[in-house]
């Protein structure tokens, strides 16, 4: 049964912490582009205890695999988007805030097949789009971990909200599966340890893909011991052939159901998702597109990029297209 967190749960920002993390925040944005190293300075001085609670949790070694910051300064707000990819608060105090969580936690990146490599996401509801199921729409998004299908995917990733929906009823839900283990059989614990799953592309990723989605794998869903257990899971893309094996990855949503976190997020609120202890999704809400529609940004961190990824990039943060990686890892 889903457990809904509530207002007074996770890390609350003092004053004098908004106020200091804003100033940062706002020296950050006017570096948009820089290497984490380049901004040094400004992580150091970010306020010791909202920086340790993210450096400890990027340790990799929380039960429930999501940490939440309250209290966070989000700045003036301009109306909510009705175009899907509109990038006008690119110099925003968010995009600052944003990039230094990224890089308390690892090292903020996009990819360079979503979004044209855009290492801040837009996530609000777009008309025409309210069925999709990804970042623009307003349809319920059942458990994923993000990027599923990618050998590099996401170590961290935080979603900050600058405008709740309407009714203030969508919620951001996190499962661990180092709570949902327990609630699976040992025999459907060997399945999804075994690499016979394949996981499509996200449509962030096919949007200008002709034809069927292209899949990675075959791949484990399940991997690691416990306590250390990890999890490559959507429930919307991740398949397999074998009807048992099918069996088990109901069985996993169903655990993951029961386990799942609620959090309705009010602005100023940032949950960060350990991407490989849980996964996440999304509840329905209606939106209006009167320019007061929820409202979140997205970014992804992750711990280490490996030399030759380094090497192969576009430019600074983005992660090579999967075309030029593919079968590398």
């Amino acid at each position: 049964m889903s457990v809904k967190t509530q207002a007074s749960d996770g890390y609350l920002l003092r004053e004098t912490e908004r106020t200091r993390i804003w100033e940062l925040a706002t020296k950050a944005a006017g570096l948009q582009g820089a290497a984490t190293v380049d901004l040094a300075n400004l992580l150091l001085d970010v306020p010791a205890e909202l920086r340790r609670t993210l450096v400890d949790f990027s340790g990799g070694t929380s039960l429930q695999g999501v940490a939440l910051v309250r209290g966070l300064p989000v700045g003036d707000v301009p109306a909510t988007p009705l175009e899907h990819g509109d990038r006008r608060l690119g110099p925003h105090g968010t995009t600052g805030l944003l990039t230094l969580v990224a890089d308390l936690l690892g090292t903020l990146i996009g990819y360079e097949d979503e979004k044209s490599g855009a290492p801040i996401h837009e996530v609000h509801p777009v008309p025409g789009e309210e069925q999709r199921i990804e970042n623009s729409g307003a349809v319920a998004f059942d458990f994923h971990t993000e990027n599923v299908h990618h050998p590099l995917r996401p170590d961290f990733l935080g979603l900050l909200c600058l405008r709740q929906d309407h009714e203030a009823v969508a919620a951001t839900r996190v499962a661990s599966i180092r709570r949902a283990y327990p609630l699976l059989t040992p025999r459907q614990r060997e399945l999804l340890r075994t690499p016979v799953f394949s996981s499509a592309y996200p449509t962030s990723f096919s949007r200008n893909i002709a034809g069927p989605r292209p899949a990675s794998g075959p791949h484990p869903v399940l991997f690691g011991e416990e306590p250390d257990l990890f999890m490559r899971f959507d429930s919307h893309t991740t398949t397999a052939v074998d009807p048992e094996a099918r069996a088990a990855l109901r069985a996993l949503s169903e655990a993951l159901e029961e386990v799942c976190q609620e959090i309705v997020l009010a602005p100023g609120d940032l949950v960060v998702v350990d991407n490989h202890i849980a996964a996440h999704g999304r509840s329905a809400f209606s939106p209006r597109f009167d320019g007061r529609d929820r409202w979140l940004r997205r970014c992804y961190s992750i711990r280490a990029i490996p030399r030759w990824t380094e090497r192969m990039m576009p430019r600074p943060r983005v992660l090579p297209a999967l075309a030029r990686i593919s079968g590398v890892l």
